[in-house]
């Protein structure tokens, strides 16, 4: 993620919490979870089948555009819910909280209406090549055949 699409930064002793305009990223400063949340996010094979197991100690990077919902739960502390995963519980000052919860429901939307134009576009695109594929499939086969 580059740094010119922070929307927001909130440093806390332990970890530090970045609003980006596409990604959620709660960052560890220090000790053994901080070790494997290194491991875990320079490795994306890991992260896509260890990650599930490790979201419970460690905080992994979350696409805006997989959040269902953000609220400050009734301890003042920043509640995301993300479906076919544990709920993530990000525990700051309540102001802050509430700060994050407000700028991340204006954005979310705003992320998902963008991933569902990239998904048409993609979609598009592919019903454009698809006479094309199904052509150089054909000739393909047809060497195949032939050798």
């Amino acid at each position: 993620m580059s740094t010119e699409d922070v929307v927001m930064v909130i440093k806390k002793t332990h970890f530090t919490v970045k609003l980006h305009r596409t990604l959620l990223e709660v960052d560890l400063k220090e000790g053994a979870k901080k070790v494997l949340e290194d491991v875990l996010e320079a490795k994306p094979i890991l992260r896509e089948s260890l990650g599930f197991l490790f979201q419970t100690i460690i905080p992994l990077d979350v696409p805006l555009k997989d959040i269902e919902s953000v609220k400050v739960d009734k301890k003042g502390q920043v509640k995301i819910a993300i479906p076919s995963r544990r709920d993530i519980v990000i525990p700051l000052e309540s102001k802050e909280s509430r700060r994050l919860v407000e700028k991340m429901n204006e954005i979310i939307p705003l992320e998902k209406e963008r991933a569902i134009k990239d998904l048409q576009e993609s979609e598009k695109t592919r019903k454009a090549f698809e006479p094309r594929f199904a052509e150089a499939r054909a000739g393909a086969e047809a060497s195949e055949r032939i050798r």
